[in-house]
């Protein structure tokens, strides 16, 4: 029989505000590019944890800067043409907020159930994504790589998330739009829900997270 939930952890975008895969892929589209190509050049192979520079930028290793400048050496060296990563990540500025998981977290405290936000961030954007959401009265703790030197998803990140919130890896679910991040949690004992890439997933996730909760 399963323990009964006594936590619950987020994810940011792709949750709470639209993916920003989705974004950066219709903006390559637009600009003509293989979106394929161009997700695995600025974000690198997101189901694992490696050397690529935007993981290095959300480990908080190097600035914004520096992974730019290396992001823009790999389109050079995939494509044979200058990828500008920041033209791409203005996409990812659009779109709202999805209220449906507001509430959802909201409820969760209501319940007296623990929640948890544990997101891949770079610290130079921390201006502009933390203003979104009210963070005190929606979570008891947030986890951000950038300033934890550590990213989803490493296993220590997630028994990080764990510890502070004093649960455990049994009785959480965990919240996310990376298939990579959702197979790391399972892997360390959470239940776990994916969110599909579109607005229109937002349903079934939420019927999903509450069967793990009934």
């Amino acid at each position: 029989m399963s323990e009964p939930v006594r936590a619950v952890i987020f994810d940011f975008g792709g949750v709470f505000i639209d993916s920003p895969f989705t974004a950066l892929v219709e903006a390559a589209a637009a600009s003509g590019l293989d979106p394929e190509v161009v997700l695995e050049v600025v974000f690198g192979p997101y189901d694992r944890d490696t050397d690529h520079p935007w993981h290095r930028l959300e480990r908080g290793e190097i600035r914004l800067a520096e992974a730019r400048d290396g992001i823009v050496a790999l389109g050079e060296e995939r494509i044979g043409r200058t990828i500008e990563p920041f033209d791409l990540l203005a996409a990812l500025a659009g779109g709202g907020v999805r209220d449906e998981f507001v509430a959802c977290c909201r409820a969760q405290r209501e319940a007296g159930r623990r929640t948890g936000l544990l997101t891949n961030n770079a610290a130079e954007f921390e201006e502009f994504w933390t203003p979104i959401l009210p963070l005190d009265e929606l979570f008891d703790d947030v986890v951000d790589s950038s300033a934890v030197g550590l990213r989803k998803p490493d296993p220590r990140i997630y028994h990080l998330a764990l510890d502070r919130l004093d649960v455990r890896a049994d009785e959480t679910v965990f919240v996310d739009d990376a298939i990579g991040n959702v197979v790391g949690a399972r892997a360390v004992g959470m239940r776990a829900v994916h969110v599909g890439p579109q607005r229109a997933d937002v349903a079934a996730a939420l019927s999903e997270l509450e069967a793990h909760l009934s």
